[in-house]
């Protein structure tokens, strides 16, 4: 099965990502919060501060590059919390039906009609700003995707005969559905889950933006651009450049999802033969 150009691409651009996040401590060029200097405040891009220098002389590549880690780690971690979320409630509901069913269907349906951001600021008001309260605001917000996705494939699967056949054999309900069922709809889920690790990179870089993300010092692509807004004009690499980090690495996951979609969706691969 061949791969698309998009998988290609965005599959180079996260993985660019990646090797940035891992590999900080050796591509930044300064400490991102003890390296300040006043005396270098607001400095243009230069041979010695490629990317410029902030308010507090800070340099700009350096925080860029350890705020990859803080951006893929929520990214990754509240995606991991809603797939789990998400694929047990959909898996359960679409499996056992009735009232269960009716209870997570309607649930799903709420969390659709109010955006996730909303529930995300709520979240964040009671919680406060920080990292962990980030990743529980925006891993407890967007399961309902991966929720109705499973649900979907689930009920279009469970009257198949190897489902029959598992019955006959014995295989109790849990069993069936880790065991026969998940390993079946794997598919559409791991494109829900890259798709949704690009959202809430966004969604970190929204509420950091607003003062509910990121504490400062410590650097954050949207606490940056947060930053810049004051300054867009004198010194717009300031919100430059975190904003083309946030651009390339959720242009990554969006094009690494829309490839893998197109290599696991039979439809898509019948359309193409």
């Amino acid at each position: 099965m061949r791969l698309g150009a998009n998988t290609y691409v965005g599959g180079a651009l996260v993985g660019l990502a990646l090797s940035v996040a891992i590999l900080a401590p050796w591509i930044a060029l300064y400490d991102p919060v003890m390296d300040a200097n006043l005396m270098n405040a607001e400095l243009p891009p230069s041979r010695e501060f490629p990317f410029g220098t902030d308010a507090q002389g800070r340099d700009i590549f350096s925080r860029i590059v350890y705020g990859s880690r803080i951006s893929l780690t929520v990214g990754i971690v509240s995606q991991m919390c809603n797939s789990l979320i998400g694929v047990t409630l959909g898996l359960t509901a679409g499996f056992w039906g009735g009232w269960w069913d009716d209870l997570v269907s309607g649930l799903t349906n709420l969390m659709l009609a109010i955006p996730s951001l909303v529930f995300a600021l709520a979240i964040m008001a009671i919680l406060g700003p920080g990292l962990l309260s980030l990743v529980i605001a925006l891993g407890l917000t967007a399961w309902s995707y991966s929720c109705r996705i499973a649900r979907a494939q689930v009920l279009s699967l469970k009257s198949q005969g190897y489902i029959q056949a598992a019955r006959i054999l014995g295989y109790g309900d849990l069993r069936i559905m880790f065991t026969q069922v998940l390993p079946n709809i794997l598919g559409p889920l791991i494109v829900i889950a890259t798709l949704g690790m690009g959202g809430a990179i966004l969604s970190e870089a929204a509420l950091s933006f607003l003062g509910l993300g990121i504490r400062p010092p410590f650097p954050s692509w949207g606490s940056m651009l947060s930053e810049a807004r004051d300054t867009i004009r004198s010194a717009p690499w300031l919100s430059v450049f975190p904003g083309l980090a946030i651009f390339f690495t959720v242009l990554g996951l969006n094009l690494l999802g829309d490839g893998l979609r197109d290599v696991l969706d039979p439809q898509s691969t019948t359309r193409r033969a």
